[in-house]
């Protein structure tokens, strides 16, 4: 992805069924590029890491990211913990794992 992730803070988050919250903040290792979105009360205001990788597009006039992956999908993934998980390497790739694995 092109877009430089530290731009999107505070943007909306549209998962392809609707609205899950705002990009609090970004994080990249090498060869790996994630935003963890606050999710407010839509999930007991929850933060969830999301892979780069399932960003479909960017709305810079409306300050929106939207998500190839669904409401539930993000419901359903690895708990974050800020503090705890926040260079955790095996969480990022539980995360990683769970995203490609949820066609399955």
């Amino acid at each position: 992805m092109a877009t430089d992730m530290a731009q999107l803070i505070g943007y909306r988050v549209e998962a392809s069924d609707g609205h899950i919250g705002k990009i609090d903040r970004h994080s990249e290792y090498v060869g790996r590029q994630f935003v963890v979105v606050d999710t407010g009360p839509w999930i007991f205001g929850r933060s969830v890491v999301v892979p780069a990788t399932l960003v479909a597009r960017v709305d810079d006039e409306a300050q929106t990211v939207h998500l190839a992956a669904t409401k539930d999908e993000i419901k359903d993934s690895p708990d974050f913990e800020s503090g705890q998980h926040d260079d955790d390497v095996a969480f990022i790739r539980l995360v990683e794992q769970y995203y490609a694995n949820r066609h399955m």
